[in-house]
C-alpha cells in the first residue's frame, strides 16, 4: 500500500501553507539572505505574492522534510537592473540624518505614502545618483529550501 503513504504527505501546490527556512546565496557563495540567521522560519501561502513566481515554481511539488537547492538566473530571481530606476537628487534633500554616503541604503517616501530603499550610488557636487534597483538585480541566486510543514 505505498500509494497510500504516498497521499498522506502533502505536496505544495497553489494555495498550500509552507512553512520553510531558506538561504540565498549568490554566484561567489556569500549570503544575501536567510532565514536560519535568527532561526525565524519564512510562512507563506502559495499564490500570496510572498514570492516571486520563479521562487514558488521551485518549491512546487515538494513535501515536509525536502531539501533542495535551485539556482536561478537574474531574470528569474530578481530581474535585471533598469537604468530608468536610477535617479539624480539634489544634495539639498539629504541631512544630517540621511546623509548622501555611497553605499549608504534609505528609505524615500512614495507619493502614496510606501517607502521604497534606495541605495546611494554616486555623490558628485550637489546631485546624488540613487539607485532604486533591487539590491541582488543582476545577480544569479541560489535559493536553499527546507520545507518544514505543508497544510
Amino acid at each position: 500500500m505505498p500509494e497510500l503513504e504516498q497521499s498522506e504527505s502533502k505536496l505544495i501546490k497553489q494555495g498550500s501553507e509552507v512553512v520553510l527556512h531558506f538561504d540565498l546565496k549568490l554566484a561567489d557563495g556569500s549570503a544575501a539572505d536567510s532565514t536560519r540567521v535568527n532561526n525565524k522560519p519564512a510562512k507563506l501561502v502559495m499564490g500570496d505574492g510572498s514570492l516571486t513566481l520563479s521562487f514558488e515554481d521551485c518549491l512546487l511539488g515538494l513535501q515536509t522534510g525536502d531539501k533542495k537547492s535551485f539556482t536561478l538566473e537574474p531574470d528569474e530571481a530578481f530581474g535585471m537592473p533598469n537604468p530608468d530606476n536610477l535617479h539624480h537628487l539634489e544634495r539639498s534633500k539629504f541631512n544630517a540624518e540621511t546623509p548622501a554616503e555611497e553605499g549608504m541604503i534609505i528609505a524615500f517616501t512614495q507619493p502614496d505614502g510606501t517607502e521604497l530603499p534606495g541605495i546611494v550610488r554616486e555623490v558628485t557636487g550637489d546631485s546624488v545618483t540613487v539607485d532604486f534597483n533591487h539590491p541582488l538585480a543582476g545577480q544569479v541566486i541560489t535559493f536553499d529550501v527546507e520545507i518544514l510543514s505543508v497544510n
